[in-house]
């Protein structure tokens, strides 16, 4: 980033390059909305590049780069709840609101564990969507981009000790959430959740 900052914009292209799948999938799991997540994500890294000629090395660049699409992301929050989008407004000509229906996937019906693993992680998604914003955050800084308790501390602009109780509540509340799809051998019956990546608690 010292180097972009002098003008190299390879240096900088070697950033985005590094950081713009971490920074999407940030995104699109604090906002899930996969098409937002791309143009957010640009924006991350554009006004990375805007703001290069100011930029200090007080904290690791990626602590850095992470505060500003937190940001970006509550910027984005914000302007949903001014402007709830209305559902009618947004259905295209001729869309029932129902889902397609699709052929079964033979090779799903002859794996149901997968099955159920991927109810479980659908379960995962739907339960962190429920979170606050800042315990969602903390725990996906924590779990999937691995920053230090003082790093996510800095992003969220709050002590060490708020960042660890907020994960330690997430934690808790997806616990409870999560706990009969847990219990080895009890699940119940299938559910119809949307499909999801694979997170890790």
């Amino acid at each position: 980033m010292l180097r972009a900052k002098r003008g190299d914009r390879a240096a900088f292209t070697l950033l985005v390059e590094k950081y713009q799948q971490p920074i999407v999938s940030l995104v699109r799991r604090t906002l899930r909305d996969p098409d937002e997540a791309e143009d957010i994500a640009q924006n991350v890294f554009l006004q990375a590049f805007k703001s290069a000629g100011r930029y200090r090395p007080t904290a690791r660049f990626a602590t850095w780069l992470y505060t500003i699409a937190r940001n970006l992301c509550l910027n984005e929050l914000r302007r949903r709840a001014r402007h709830p989008a209305d559902p009618l407004d947004s259905a295209a000509p001729g869309d029932t609101g129902r889902p397609e229906v699709q052929n079964p996937d033979p090779h799903a019906l002859l794996a149901p564990q997968a099955l159920l693993r991927r109810e479980l992680d659908a379960a995962i998604e739907l339960a962190l969507a429920g979170l606050p914003e800042i315990q969602r955050s903390a725990l996906l800084l924590l779990r999937d981009r691995q920053l230090p308790y003082e790093d996510i501390a800095q992003i969220l602009d709050t002590t060490v000790p708020a960042t660890k109780s907020l994960i330690h509540r997430a934690r808790e509340t997806l616990k409870q959430q999560l706990k009969p799809y847990l219990r080895s051998g009890d699940w119940p019956r299938p559910i119809r959740l949307p499909d999801s990546t694979n997170p890790q608690l």
